[in-house]
């Protein structure tokens, strides 16, 4: 099969397209043909690499993964050709996490493309326990799009940062997978939302998808005090910062008092210098969230079914040109997701 993959870390040249061994499922697996794969910067940092991560190599990236069932390896109601979509968190172990429902907390829970081989394949084997129906209505695109990023949005919106109805909540950036869908899922929930936008052309679309006010930082950098300015002095309830060392001292001023500030990355950098001073007197939370569990992944897809939410899409490029799809989203001049197609 044809795949994009990775013999050792490192910078985009380490990847190849190139031909592999078609996997076989072992016993409660199914063997899926891709028929989408959309990237994510995980598929960065994991090519990248850091201290602790071992994978097998080669290794193939690639989580959100909408496909169609070629074979499984268990008594099942699957049927060849079954249209599916993937849950990209796999729960390694039975623990005292994931019993209380925190699977991603659990130190043996993997994703898809991080922990182990992904989708940016033609083939790719999965546990069954994993595979769903791909919702009616939707196209490829669309049904892989949102399943990594629609996970992790619910958690950190919902579970993490509580975020209700008529509560103010700040997303830091607006182009990547999770800002995208943040502004959605926040609307739709009858939250008043405030976006940071990186050009113009991206404020435009940020309000297109449901965002009531949006600050260009470019125009605006100290935007912590427009934030201020909008709220008459309050801040906003909840500040989603993925960005990290650069926005995370403005996120702290920009929230208001008793507010929550959620994290589910640092793509600036992951060392982080702050007055504790605020912490206290404005007794904030800083809140980290990863992934979700499998009902996160059921209640997010079921939310935007109802909600007729559909993730934004970037572009759409044939799997020969991922490697060139990835280089496009380390600049972070995307809006929406990238998706593959094999």
């Amino acid at each position: 099969m044809k795949a994009v993959f990775f013999e050792q870390h490192g910078g985009i040249e380490v990847l190849k397209y190139a031909d592999l061994p078609t996997p076989k499922p072992a016993p409660g697996q199914a063997l899926i043909k891709v028929r989408a794969v959309a990237l994510n910067h995980l598929d960065i940092w994991v090519r990248r690499g850091w201290k602790g991560l071992n994978l097998e190599m080669p290794h193939i990236g690639g989580s959100d993964v909408a496909g169609e069932i070629v074979e499984v390896n268990a008594e099942s109601q699957w049927t060849p050709g079954t249209r599916v979509i993937i849950n990209p968190g796999i729960i390694g172990a039975d623990d005292e996490w994931t019993r209380n429902g925190n699977d991603s907390v659990s130190p043996a829970y993997k994703v898809l493309g991080e922990n182990l081989r992904g989708g940016m394949a033609e083939y790719l084997v999965v546990p069954i326990a994993n595979v769903y129906k791909t919702p009616e209505g939707l196209s490829d695109e669309e049904a892989c799009a949102p399943l990594l990023v629609g996970t992790t949005c619910w958690r950190m919106l919902f579970r993490q940062a509580e975020l209700r109805a008529g509560q103010s909540i700040l997303i830091v950036g607006s182009g990547g997978g999770v800002n995208s869908l943040s502004i959605q899922l926040a609307r739709a929930a009858g939250a008043t939302v405030f976006v940071l936008a990186g050009s113009k052309e991206k404020a435009k679309k940020a309000a297109q998808l449901g965002a009531h006010h949006v600050i260009d930082y470019v125009d605006k950098p100290h935007w912590a005090v427009e934030i201020l300015k909008l709220t008459k002095g309050r801040g906003v309830d909840v500040v989603i910062d993925n960005v990290g060392a650069k926005t995370m001292p403005f996120s702290v001023r920009a929230v208001a008092r008793g507010g929550k500030i959620v994290t589910v990355g640092s793509t600036s950098g992951f060392e982080l210098t702050l007055d504790a001073r605020l912490f206290f007197t404005k007794q904030i939370s800083l809140i980290g969230s990863t992934m979700g569990n499998r009902q996160d992944f059921v209640e997010s897809m079921q939310f935007m079914m109802a909600h007729d939410i559909k993730p934004v899409i970037d572009q759409v490029a044939p799997l020969k040109d991922a490697i060139k799809m990835l280089q496009h989203l380390e600049t972070g001049k995307q809006f929406g997701k990238i998706v593959i197609k094999p």
